[in-house]
């Protein structure tokens, strides 16, 4: 690097001599069990470069998350171009940080290139503080698989596939102050951690000169995009995707069924980044799909092939929340509030969801989560015909709280006739003290869930959780104004939601008629 740093990098060969595209895969997560797909991109006619980024695997330096991705990247970039075998043809893949990756060196790749995008994002402040709250599973998980993965693999393969990387997250999450909670999870202090809590809350400048939206336009190289409705990144994924298609691109995109390390990413992915180089590195289109859009709808379990996303513009439903747990399209009347108790020293749980985790991700039975009583859950009737939702969920919803300081939660929830309630999408909203006064203390809250494509079949019902917090998955709100990092005090909140004519709570699907 330009720093004198070196980088452990290997190159994957095909046997023959001919000119052959090459395609760089740069990973923080140490090299080893990234040579089976190395191997087969270069059995299929490409060099292969996979790289450990700075401080991890065995490349010298220390690793800084989201900070020399861009200028690494760029060394990396000339030191391929300066090799024998590099014949002018470069592509770049890999999924969650190998795409950030990616996105730093975008508006460098060379005129034939492409890309292909897997659970990723080009910028992670709205990942890491998703509207104000703190993403501290996400966080607690991928520290321990960073430390874990360098400095005892074969502990960290059996954590995995165990369970205990949740576990740890869990007593970790607990820890106050939460500076201290590196510790817990991993046994030793992680540098990365502290400078992530006490540094980039709020700080403007940390977080833009890791946000590679920018570099996003008419001239970036052809994208392939693979994505899971319950990966935590799919909404930045597919603001990604959106971005390109309004620049004049036509990307192409799939989402699955899946969570973030779903396995059938790593498979089904390799084989669409393959399909996608072949056609933009090689000009063999004959493994790349008619449609450019294939999306996985929920409740019908199908694949649907489409021009693009959203498949057209939406009918939107507006679904009212109303007194005695009940949901409805009809307009609201005059009531009074519901009211609950969130307490930090018991924190309402998170079960399933879009989340960062080896076990207990995706969609779950909501059973033991509805039966607490610091949550609201409210129902629909049974349906008369099934709705198909695709696209970005909304909800606005009117709270106060007993203090300044407060979490909005939502989940939709899709409820079968045998009374099994799963979770769909969801989204959370923290407000604080420096949050603009509102009248009678009531504020309207607008929070997007998830995307999602699910069908609510006839005879089932739909269900809105409401709740204050999402543990661990999300930090707790400790209910005051002090540094989340080094607070050491919990306050419990009396949370109000309203659902009067002044104050129309309610969730906005958009829905879709399609062929069945």
């Amino acid at each position: 690097m330009r720093d004198g740093v070196h980088l452990q990098t290997e190159l994957f060969q095909p046997k023959h001599d001919a000119p052959q595209p090459t395609i760089l895969i740069r990973i923080p997560y140490g090299l080893s069990g990234f040579s089976t797909a190395a191997e087969t991109l270069a059995e299929r006619g490409y060099n292969v470069v996979i790289q450990a980024c700075r401080g991890t695997g065995r490349s010298e330096g220390e690793f800084e998350p989201l900070v020399r991705e861009r200028d690494d990247g760029l060394d990396t970039l000339a030191w391929i171009k300066q090799q024998a075998w590099y014949d002018g043809r470069l592509g770049t893949a890999g999924p969650s940080y190998l795409g950030y990756a990616q996105w730093a060196i975008c508006d460098a790749l060379p005129k034939i290139s492409a890309m292909g995008i897997r659970v990723s994002s080009a910028e992670f402040r709205s990942v890491v503080f998703p509207n104000g709250a703190f993403h501290l599973g996400l966080w607690l998980s991928w520290i321990q698989l960073i430390v874990g993965l360098r400095a005892y693999p074969l502990r960290m393969s059996w954590r995995l596939a165990s369970g205990g990387i949740e576990r740890r997250s869990l007593k970790a999450s607990m820890t106050l102050p939460l500076l201290d909670a590196d510790k817990v999870a991993t046994g030793a202090k992680v540098p990365f951690w502290k400078d992530l809590l006490e540094s980039s809350a709020g700080n403007e400048a940390y977080w833009e000169a890791a946000d590679h939206t920018h570099r996003l336009g008419p001239r970036t190289p052809p994208t392939s995009f693979v994505s899971g409705w319950y990966d935590f990144m799919i909404t930045q994924l597919l603001r990604d995707y959106q971005t390109l298609v309004d620049a004049g691109h036509t990307p192409y995109l799939r989402v699955g069924p899946w969570v973030h390390v779903s396995r059938e990413i790593q498979l089904e992915g390799l084989a669409d980044t393959l399909a996608w180089m072949n056609a933009m590195l090689k000009g063999d289109r004959s493994g790349l799909r008619d449609k450019p859009v294939r999306l996985y709808i929920g409740g019908l379990d199908q694949w649907r092939d489409f021009e693009a996303y959203p498949p057209g513009i939406p009918d939107t439903q507006i679904w009212h929340l109303h007194p005695q747990n009940v949901l409805s399209q009809r307009p609201v009347k005059a009531s009074p509030p519901d009211r609950y108790t969130y307490d930090p020293r018991k924190p309402t749980p998170s079960l399933g969801g879009a989340m960062f985790a080896f076990t207990g991700a995706g969609p779950v039975d909501q059973a033991k989560l509805e039966s607490r009583n610091d949550v609201l859950v409210l129902t629909s009737e049974p349906l008369f015909s099934d709705i198909t939702v695709i696209g970005q969920v909304t909800a606005t919803i009117y709270a106060r709280a007993s203090l300044p300081e407060a979490d909005i939660f939502v989940k939709l929830c899709d409820v079968d006739e045998k009374g099994v309630s799963i979770n769909i999408c969801d989204g959370i909203i923290r407000k604080t003290a420096a949050d603009p006064a509102e009248p009678d203390d009531i504020w309207k809250l607008s929070l997007k869930l998830h995307p999602t494509a699910h069908c609510f079949r006839r005879d089932h019902r739909l269900r809105i959780i409401v709740a204050s917090g999402a543990h661990p998955r999300y930090a707790r709100n400790t209910g005051t104004s002090e540094p989340f990092g080094t607070t050491t005090r919990l306050v419990p909140v009396d949370i109000e939601i309203f659902h009067d004519p002044e104050h129309p709570s309610a969730v906005h699907l958009p829905v879709h008629e399609i062929e069945r």
